[in-house]
């Protein structure tokens, strides 16, 4: 967040929307064949949309268009792994040498970076879109509406709490964890 914040000019937004996102989507682990949400372009996407305006709406939906726009890159990767696999040759078939093996691996970054990119501008300019129409209209102040995203995102640590054994059984470790981030939000 905060480099893509960097690079359009506010690394501070930048860095806190990469927090909030961080926060709603610390209740998926990303294992194995898992569809999960895409944290990287949720980010870019929020961000990139959070820049265009400075009404108190631009926040909120960013930080909404970023979350739909994780799942959106979530349900392209299933989609690319299927890809994949018609790439990648068969380990029995008697041509899958190194060569049509290295070629098949270079295909699929190919197909990475293009879905990556197509996915990110796609979310990029509908959430501008979005700020554009709407953030003017948007009911709450940057105070109310950050204490709103903020609520929200405590709702996504409980249930990582809840999953990791609840706070009864994690109470020493949420302890410390928070009193760190508080710690860390006094120095920035």
């Amino acid at each position: 967040g905060a480099l893509t914040g960097w690079m359009l000019g506010d690394p501070a937004l930048g860095l806190l929307i990469g927090t909030l996102l961080e926060l709603y989507l610390l209740v998926s682990f990303p294992s194995g064949g898992a569809r999960f949400p895409e944290g990287t372009t949720a980010t870019v996407v929020a961000v990139a949309t959070a820049v265009a305006s400075d009404t108190a709406g631009a926040l909120p939906i960013a930080i909404a268009v970023g979350l739909l726009w994780g799942q959106v890159g979530g349900f392209s990767i299933t989609a690319l792994r299927k890809a994949n696999g018609f790439i990648v040759p068969e380990p029995a078939d008697s041509r899958a040498d190194s060569a049509r093996v290295a070629t098949a691996h270079l295909g699929a970054v190919g197909l990475d970076f293009l879905r990556g990119a197509l996915i990110t501008g796609t979310g990029v300019a509908i959430g501008r879109m979005l700020v554009a129409r709407v953030g003017a209209s948007w009911p709450l102040g940057q105070p109310e509406s950050l204490a709103l995203i903020l609520v929200g995102a405590a709702v996504s640590v409980g249930i990582l709490l809840h999953d990791l054994g609840g706070f009864r059984h994690r109470r020493v470790l949420f302890a410390a964890g928070f009193a760190l981030g508080i710690v860390g939000v006094r120095f920035l």
